[in-house]
């Protein structure tokens, strides 16, 4: 590995400490949220202990809440359990650059208990999971990932203080593949595009969205578990660059009335030789797998919506004439479906619509693996696309509801087969945990409304 690629080799990051030119790698995990967390370690620290031996976390960060709150219901860690450790064993394939911070590197770690093995419920070994059942059928995934976020000239901390209101946009009106829209703001988006570029990742182009301030950057196709790691880091990377400019940007899900951030997700399927296996010579260029494919992903996608929508704003984005799915349907080219086929030959995919940009990336392409597979393996049969607006279809819909799609995963046989009980539950009792919050909450929209009306 070079690091003009911003990648790394363990012998060249100890030439880049020797050198000075290094003093701290990151050491991180994605937790259930998505977010990276760990520790900051110094450079010769990290290479005569933590390399060698790895390092230990608090086992709550499995068990939180986006607060940080500890909650009870979980399995793997509680007040009951003590609260110990588990080992961030670093994951070397992953080492690199950090450029938006001098001399720092990165490296992402898996999460094994101290007694060995690993976490089953982190998010990276539940994706490890579906990669490793796909492996025995000879595949492998490749996943691209689209991330929207909405970038505002207010910093963080007057975000923080205003109680995230009355924010100003960056851009004024819709900028939706304007030059001009995004130009107002490439300072910034240049800034993103070449660090994520100097920390290993293939950045292919920015364009603005269809909210005022809202934009994509989006990055080339890679092996799945590839891009989930690259995802987490480019979101936590965006936020610090933004910061550094005097801004701040927002990927959650549903920020106004307007249209929300997605984080569409394409996926392909390759034989372990490389080979593309998806495109054929049935309807549509597909193969029979493509086929099954797509089957599966109807089959399940109403119980496996959680892994795609785990937050009671990510239901919001999914209204009519929003670019975000109401229809549980499948269409070529077609933008109203919750699923839609692109490319043709061996860029064939499938692209999924529901994911928004407060998405846990391992969480949602495993679940379209998990999909996938029961399609495969039960050669489920394709029903013809649709076409047409979707929106006002009569085909079932997409949970409206974090309730609805927890109640749903609750009672998916296919997801407790895929993932086991253990990982099933300990999701479950996070997607409660958040309704139990929201439901206890009173909000601006009650008190605008009754506090002198009603």
């Amino acid at each position: 590995m070079r690091d003009t690629d911003g990648l790394l080799s363990v012998a060249r990051l100890r030439e880049l400490v020797e050198t000075d030119q290094v003093d701290t790698v990151l050491v991180a995990m994605t937790d259930m949220q998505g977010r990276l967390q760990g520790k900051r370690c110094s450079a010769r620290y990290f290479l005569s202990e933590v390399l060698d031996h790895a390092t230990e976390a608090c086992d709550y960060l499995l068990a939180v809440d986006v607060e940080m709150n500890t909650v009870g219901g979980y399995q793997v860690s509680s007040w009951d359990r003590g609260y110990g450790d588990f080992v961030l064993r670093p994951d070397m394939a992953t080492l690199r650059l950090i450029p938006w911070h001098p001399g720092t590197a990165l490296v992402l770690a898996d999460v094994e208990l101290v007694e060995g093995g690993p976490v089953a419920v982190s998010p990276r070994q539940v994706l490890r999971r579906q990669l490793d059942r796909l492996a025995d059928l000879g595949l492998g995934a490749f996943v691209g990932t689209e991330l929207e976020f909405i970038v505002f000239d207010d910093t963080y901390e007057q975000a923080w203080r205003s109680g995230y209101r009355n924010l100003t946009p960056s851009n004024q009106y819709n900028v939706d593949y304007s030059l001009l829209g995004t130009g107002r703001v490439e300072p910034l988006l240049r800034d993103i595009r070449t660090s994520m570029s100097g920390a290993g990742m293939y950045v292919e182009s920015a364009k603005g969205e269809c909210n005022p301030g809202q934009h994509e950057i989006a990055f080339r196709y890679a092996d799945a578990l590839t891009t989930c790691d690259n995802h987490g880091i480019y979101k936590t990377g965006a936020k610090e660059i933004a910061a550094a400019h005097g801004k701040s940007l927002t990927f959650m899900a549903k920020y106004n009335e307007r249209e929300g951030n997605s984080c569409h997700v394409h996926i392909s399927l390759r034989a372990a030789d490389g080979e593309p296996v998806m495109a054929g010579d049935r309807h549509g260029g597909f193969s029979p797998l493509m086929e099954h494919f797509i089957a599966g992903q109807l089959a399940c996608l109403r119980e496996l919506t959680y892994f795609y929508a785990p937050n009671i704003n990510s239901y919001k984005r999914f209204a009519a004439g929003s670019f975000a799915p109401t229809a549980v349907a499948w269409g070529i080219d077609n933008r109203t479906c919750a699923l839609r086929t692109v490319g043709h030959g061996e860029s064939l995919r499938m692209e999924n619509r529901v994911p928004g940009g407060d998405v846990n990336p391992y969480l949602a392409v495993a679940a379209l693996i998990a999909a996938g597979l029961h399609g495969i393996e039960n050669e489920l049969p394709l029903e013809r696309e649709f076409t047409g607006n979707a929106y006002a279809s009569t085909k079932p819909r997409v949970p409206s509801t974090l309730r609805e799609a927890a109640d749903l995963l609750d009672d998916s046989a296919i997801a407790r087969q895929a993932f086991g009980h253990d990982v099933v539950e300990h999701y479950l009792n996070a997607a409660h945990v958040e309704q139990a919050a929201y439901d206890a909450a009173v909000t601006d929209w009650e008190r605008v409304r009754g506090f002198e009306r009603l």
